[in-house]
């Protein structure tokens, strides 16, 4: 048996050592989602090591310049990696991050061939064989990434430090401003970078710290030799340094991140990573991961826990702490200011996605880290005068449409999470209802009770979600005993009348002089530019209304006529050739791989008719998820993709997430335990005569018979259990 065999034996043998620790990270495989099969989308995963809401993810790249397609930095399906590198978004369009690259080598080498069958992934771990035989294994606290890298016996052990490596220059107007390399001292590294891109501006300090001592190292800045330089600056920085190959024990790298200076990225090390014990950390990312796990419990099918419990992984990934261990953080303005004690300021908000499910779940199950999100909006608004559209690196790069900050931040108040001011929410809702700002010109929403196509382009989309986004201020308002803002925004939420065109059944564009916008298609897609719908068509936005569903049904003349154009919508199969690439995991005109359509099948219990929405969930949690690299059909987007199936296979989704209602489907598992705050749970209970039964016959409320398709909030909340008979 050869070196190369032998090594992998090893990781196969350490892969199950490390599943074994805990009774729900086992049935998490973070390469669901990796990798698409051709001409479509797989989730834009990454298998590497972060622990929960962690700055630091820390996993290979398979691309030399990641960008929207391979978006984490990972495609399972390529054939070669080229280091890892410490920052990356998990399930996004775009790419972004990919921060501070390393790749150990024997040689000059830097790319080395990807063999699954030498790879190993667990939460809080990853482990690779390199081709020339060195065993690669990382791990990551909150603000550190940790590499233990054993290299073969008597071969020269040299590591690359790549500070040039990022998505594509130009991309994004994406170019690195200035960087630096200093070699503090034989085991001390430090340097920085300040870099555009989807972010506009970020700058990343770090301090790494090496267990054995550099014997040798040569500096580089693009085509410019610095050689043994201590610092280099510069905008293409890379460094090669040497180990003594005579050292036989593993070399052990710790990398600390931080968003405002060195000093703050040495002291997230002394805080979190102070020992060299690599296998500590991993037991203890372990244990993190196991502990937001565990705060649901699922029985049923060993395929469907590995998908929940990946699915739950995925939703934990993100939003990600930017604050530094004493507080420290970089406002919108870029400046350094200090979150209270015991608050950190969170970024990657990519809240066109995640406020229809994933805010919603960690409202339900990680209410105290929802409020610590809320707040950094607020303490986003407070700096930047209207709350975040897609935040990311503690900056705003409006990707979307929409402000659905505001539907977080009254979802949370009007739930009663903990330590969120009340009437600051207020504040920052009406404010970003009302400042216009790119994508959202309210002078116009004002003037025309719509938005008109020849004024704002996106106009039906725009309009159908900020109708929804003013419905949210209103509620809001009135919990908290404002009328008059009440009254204006719930009148301005019922904007989205005015686009509807009884003719044919569409919302529809409008111009300003009030005519529609022709010729009108209904199965031509938009994207994010100049055209009425965003990354649909008009089929999948004429469900949009979840403020008002009642509303929406009789526009379309009754339960009866709503139910029949549902069923036209998941039966209708014409394509149009001008197909938005995110339009994935068709039935019909139905896109699950997109979020737009991710509430329709819900859409008939309203109407009566829940049998239709128990089928076609149990179709898409069995038929659109799966186990392999290619896992779900559509870009996770921080976790919502995820999200809806955490939420659909436990048997009830929120529908409108705000106002304290959930939609019962069809429970997937036969059992459910959901823990919540105060040591109170709820239990679901699914009784079947068969294991493939999934209609619902009859419910049953803590003892109570419940004949409504509907649970509230509060039922979940104060505890107690769903026997849902099949």
């Amino acid at each position: 048996m050869n070196l190369k065999h032998i090594v992998g034996l090893i990781l196969v043998m350490m892969s199950a050592c490390h599943t074994q620790a805990g009774q729900h990270t086992q049935f998490v495989n973070p390469f669901i989602g990796t990798g698409a099969v051709e001409n479509s989308l797989s989730g834009n995963c990454y298998p590497g090591a972060t622990v929960p809401f962690g700055m630091v993810q820390l996993s290979p790249d398979t691309q030399a310049s990641p960008d929207w397609d391979k978006a984490s930095g990972y495609d399972y399906n390529d054939s070669h990696l080229c280091g890892f590198s410490h920052t990356r978004l998990s399930g996004t369009g775009a790419c972004d991050l990919i921060d501070l690259l390393l790749m150990p080598s024997t040689t000059d080498r830097t790319w080395s061939v990807l063999q699954h069958d030498h790879e190993v992934a667990h939460p809080g771990y990853y482990a690779i064989l390199l081709e020339d035989s060195i065993k690669a294994e990382l791990t990551a606290t909150a603000h550190t990434g940790l590499h233990r890298y054993s290299y073969p016996k008597g071969k020269p052990r040299r590591l690359l430090i790549d500070l040039d490596h990022s998505a594509p220059k130009g991309s994004w107007d994406r170019h690195i401003i200035q960087s630096q390399l200093r070699i503090v001292s034989p085991t001390v590294v430090e340097g920085y970078r300040i870099i555009t891109g989807w972010a506009k501006l970020r700058r990343v300090y770090f301090h790494m710290e090496l267990s054995q001592q550099i014997a040798s190292f040569d500096m580089t800045d693009g085509d410019r030799h610095a050689g043994t330089t201590s610092v280099v600056n510069g905008k293409a920085l890379k460094a090669w340094i040497s180990t003594n190959d005579t050292d036989e024990a593993p070399l052990v790298v710790k990398v600390a991140l931080s968003t405002t200076s060195i000093e703050n990225a040495r002291l997230n090390m002394e805080r979190e990573a102070s020992s060299w014990d690599f296998d500590a950390y991993t037991e203890r990312a372990d244990e993190q991961w196991e502990k937001m796990l565990s705060r649901i419990e699922v029985e049923g099918d060993g395929q469907d826990m590995q998908k929940f419990y990946t699915s739950l992984y995925h939703a934990f990934i993100q939003p990600n702490v930017m604050s530094d261990v004493n507080g420290d953080y970089t406002a919108t303005d870029y400046s350094t200011r200090r979150m209270a004690q015991g608050q950190a300021y969170y970024s990657t908000f990519s809240l066109w996605d995640t406020f229809r499910a994933a805010h919603p779940l960690y409202t339900l199950i990680a209410p105290q880290q929802n409020a610590q999100f809320v707040n950094s909006m607020l303490t986003h608004f407070d700096s930047y005068g209207y709350l975040p559209i897609w935040d990311l690196w503690g900056q705003d790069n409006y990707c979307m449409i929409g402000n659905h900050a505001i539907p977080v931040v009254a979802d949370a108040v009007m739930k009663g999470l903990p330590g969120i001011d009340a009437e600051r929410a207020l504040k920052a809702c009406v404010a970003s209802a009302t400042i216009s700002h790119p994508g959202s010109p309210f002078e116009l929403w004002e003037q025309y009770g719509y938005m008109p196509e020849d004024k704002q382009s996106q106009s039906v989309s725009i309009t159908l979600e900020q109708a929804f986004d003013d419905w949210c201020v209103a509620q809001l308002a009135r919990y908290l005993g404002h009328e008059d803002i009440y009254k204006r925004f719930i009148g301005r939420s019922q904007n989205y009348r005015h686009i509807f065109n009884p003719s044919n059944g569409f919302f529809q564009a409008k111009t300003s002089d009030g005519s529609w916008l022709t010729p009108f298609e209904p199965l031509r897609y938009g994207a994010n530019g100049n055209y009425p719908y965003t990354e649909g068509n008009a089929w999948q936005w004429s469900w949009y209304v979840p403020h008002d569903i009642d509303g929406l049904i009789a526009l379309q003349g009754g339960a009866k006529a709503f139910c029949q154009r549902l069923d036209r919508f998941f039966s209708l199969e014409d394509r149009s050739g001008e197909k938005n690439d995110n339009a994935s995991g068709f039935i019909g005109q139905y896109v699950h791989g997109n979020e737009p359509s991710h509430h329709v099948a819900y859409l008939y219990a309203y109407a009566g008719q829940p049998r239709k929405t128990q089928r076609l969930v149990r179709h898409i949690c069995s038929e659109l998820y799966n186990t392999s690299s290619n896992g779900y059909v559509g870009n996770d987007d921080c976790g919502e993709m995820s999200s809806w199936y955490v939420f659909s296979s436990m048997g009830f989704y929120p529908v409108c997430p705000v106002g304290g209602q959930y939609v019962v489907g069809t429970p997937i598992f036969d059992r459910v335990v959901i823990h919540l705050a105060n040591d109170r749970k709820f239990e679901i209970i699914a009784h079947r005569k068969n294991p493939s039964d999934f209609y619902i016959r009859s419910m049953r409320l803590n003892g109570k018979t419940h004949k409504q398709y509907v649970l509230q909030h509060d039922d979940i909340a104060r505890g107690g259990r769903l026997d849902v008979y099949m």
